[in-house]
């Protein structure tokens, strides 16, 4: 067992969030600066000045001469701190733009950063995918430890998070497929046992199946289609995932049915993920149908390794479960197994999660990934008054979580980050060689088209040669799928242009 210190992440009244009012003359980023205030004051409130404020952000932009001069203003308890910041202007409708928003943000981060005293681990920055900004310097010919150190000197971000993005971009080299005539497909499955507190996908607990009949009867109706559409287009399939939601949530033979469909629609794709993820929903029988069909890789994700912990999210299962369910799974041939875990649950301490992850490691699968809490809106976390983890003791954990994939053989592969996310940190997947989901990769750095199938599936084409990424989203709400199902479909036929 880690010695480590008895870090809680309380179950505590949260304190009101902070009511700032911001004031800017560059209005068309005012969201980029709530972004950077939400770093440092968490899930702030945006005012009109005189509405109760507790505090107020005044920027000020201008241009003088060549350069770009930002001023930002920080006024709370009587008290004030400003700060300016000058750079080269830049111009360029796309670049010129892109450039003052990073000079807009910067100046406010450098003032809140003097004023709350503390460095955030992914410094400046509010995007949920940072490698991307890696990539962009490897392409402008940097060294990958040159990409590291632009990043902390641009975006101030710690260099341990810097060499994390070097650590993953070294992982996929090899893996990132560009192709235009390639495609992954998502196929959603918005049933669960039950709802977990922390989720806020747009899934809900299967209880007596009413939807589930409905539901699927619509999916196949748009799996054969956009099977017919890929056909139509040349599409090559490179890889498969079917989430949810809990697709194992389903029967054997629903699941098999979909599966089916899915395989004939479909056909060739080397990779194949279904989410298994709650214990609760698997047996012998559905795993053994998972086998019959050409699923590559699952994914069993306890979340959590304390009964405790589990029965206060919402996870109708304990972890002998997931150490069952993991056994069974082995003993039916399955070779690449993912787990998933979430650190800064409500009420862990470290010691908690450091033998969650020892327990994960003596089951020894081929992938995990480690999440950080973000309590998002939809979620019931929400209305149960739970104040966010410690930032050291959340960052504490993912650096345990980094060290326990390390001595399981495994590298990070990839990475995004999510607002509201306890201590402003990120969730990585690590795998071992030859063991990473590609769709992840695809997924996450936006170099393939994705068919989104289901209810909140929302399908991507990526125009390689154009830098230029269009979408069409299926809608969130299932019962609005079954009824808008042509609907879903003619959109993705618009999307690629049928």
């Amino acid at each position: 067992m880690l010695n480590v210190p008895l870090v809680t992440c309380n179950l505590e009244l949260v304190t009101k969030p902070l009511r700032i009012a911001l004031h800017t003359d560059t209005p068309g980023f005012a969201a980029d600066i709530a972004d950077v205030l939400r770093i440092f004051w968490g899930e702030v409130q945006i005012v009109p000045a005189g509405d109760g404020a507790d505090a107020a952000l005044i920027h000020r932009h201008r241009r003088e001469g060549g350069e770009w001069v930002d001023i930002c203003t920080w006024e709370r308890d009587g008290e004030g701190a400003s700060h300016t910041d000058r750079r080269p202007a830049v111009s360029g409708p796309l670049v010129g733009k892109r450039m003052q928003k990073r000079a807009v943000k910067t100046c406010c981060y450098a003032l809140m950063k003097r004023i709350a005293g503390f460095q955030p681990p992914w410094g400046s920055l509010t995007g949920i995918r940072p490698t991307r900004l890696y990539y962009e310097q490897l392409a402008s010919g940097a060294t990958p430890k040159q990409a590291e150190a632009a990043l902390v000197s641009l975006f101030d971000l710690a260099p341990g998070k810097a060499a994390l993005l070097g650590e993953i971009a070294e992982s996929q080299r090899g893996l990132l497929a560009m192709e235009d005539d390639v495609l992954d497909v998502y196929l959603g499955i918005p049933f669960c046992p039950t709802r977990c507190d922390y989720c806020s996908f747009p899934s809900s607990a299967i209880g007596r199946g009413r939807l589930v009949a409905p539901y699927l009867a619509a999916l196949h109706r748009e799996i054969e289609a956009m099977g017919v559409l890929a056909r139509e287009r040349g599409m090559r399939v490179r890889a498969m995932y079917v989430g949810g939601g809990t697709p194992t949530a389903l029967t054997a033979a629903q699941l098999s049915d979909v599966l089916g469909a899915l395989g004939r629609a479909f056909p060739g794709a080397a990779e194949w993920t279904v989410e298994a993820g709650r214990p609760d929903s698997l047996d012998a029988e559905k795993l053994s149908m998972l086998r019959h069909h050409p699923v590559t890789r699952i994914s069993i994700n306890p979340q959590s390794m304390q009964d405790a912990t589990l029965a206060r999210i919402g996870r109708a299962h304990t972890a002998e479960q997931t150490e069952q369910a993991y056994a069974m799974a082995r003993s039916i041939g399955f070779g690449n197994i993912n787990m998933d875990l979430i650190c800064a649950l409500p009420g862990e301490e470290e010691r908690d999660f450091a033998d969650t992850l020892a327990r994960v490691k003596r089951l020894d699968p081929e992938s995990f990934t480690v999440h950080t809490l973000a309590i998002k809106r939809a979620s019931k976390l929400r209305d149960i008054a739970y104040q966010l983890c410690d930032p050291d003791a959340a960052a504490r954990m993912v650096d345990m979580g980094h060290a326990a994939a390390g001595e399981m053989g495994m590298r990070a592969y990839y990475l995004y980050r999510q607002k509201y996310m306890a201590g402003n940190l990120e969730n990585v997947g690590y795998a071992k060689p030859g063991c990473a989901c590609r769709y992840n990769i695809d997924h996450m750095e936006e170099t393939t088209s994705v068919l989104a199938l289901g209810a909140g599936g929302i399908s991507k084409r990526v125009f390689g040669n154009e830098a230029r990424i269009e979408r069409a989203p299926n809608v969130s709400n299932i019962d609005h799928y079954i009824a808008r199902v042509q609907e879903m479909i003619e959109r993705k036929r618009v999307l690629w242009g049928f």
